[in-house]
């Protein structure tokens, strides 16, 4: 007779699917839309299964939660906008970046508002915005700000060497909520100009101003 705890318990059932990785696309694009679309407190299962045409229980098995879902909608959809930039110039790779930028900002500007204070409360979800749409963009940008410094183009000691990710980016994310417009490659472009590159000590070449209502409108304002 075997002795009490010899027999080994059987491990939890893992999740097994069918669901096809162009299915999980498909399904993980849904998702994203319907967070920009309501926000994550909107968002549910029943949702995503009618949107997707998708078994709920479906979702349920392969995912388990709302969050496990978002967090692999994220980590599924993730995207290098910025990591294949060098012009041979930090100039250049910013504004290049400005362009690059304003592809995604009117999709990543929404996302990143519709996650923010749910993310406060989930760390796994917090972890994967970080690591899907801002972690990636700070290491490209960091990367253009190295090769400027082994080029010789900028002083390694400039202290602005430190913060060119923050600027970039942050008003990429602070333009919806201080002008209701995001930031697209005319704003970008003169904000490089103007505020970055002189405080790395280079040359600038500043195009016309732009008017407050340039950019296209974030969601939710008018477009007028």
């Amino acid at each position: 007779m075997p002795s009490p705890g010899s027999a080994q318990e059987s491990p939890p059932a893992s999740r097994r699917s069918k669901i096809t990785p162009e299915r999980a696309q498909e399904l993980y694009t849904a998702v994203l839309d319907l967070l920009r679309e309501s926000g994550y407190e909107s968002l549910t299962m029943e949702g995503v299964a009618s949107r997707t045409r998708c078994g709920k229980s479906t979702l349920y098995r392969q995912w388990g939660s709302k969050p496990e879902l978002v967090v692999a909608a994220l980590h599924g959809t993730r995207q290098t906008l910025l990591s294949d930039i060098d012009t041979g110039s930090l100039g250049g790779d910013l504004r290049a970046a400005a362009r690059a930028v304003e592809t995604a900002s009117g999709k990543d500007t929404p996302l990143m508002h519709a996650l923010s204070h749910a993310a406060l409360q989930n760390p796994d979800l917090l972890c994967a915005l970080r690591s899907t749409l801002i972690a990636p963009s700070i290491a490209a940008i960091d990367a253009m700000v190295e090769r400027a410094v082994r080029r010789g183009e900028i002083d390694a000691d400039n202290p602005a060497t430190d913060y060119v990710a923050a600027q970039v980016l942050g008003i990429i994310r602070a333009r919806p909520l201080l002008e209701g417009r995001y930031a697209d490659e005319a704003f970008l472009t003169r904000f490089i100009e103007c505020a970055v590159l002189p405080a790395l000590g280079l040359p600038s070449s500043p195009p016309d101003p732009v008017e407050h209502g340039d950019g296209p409108p974030a969601r939710g304002e008018s477009g007028s």
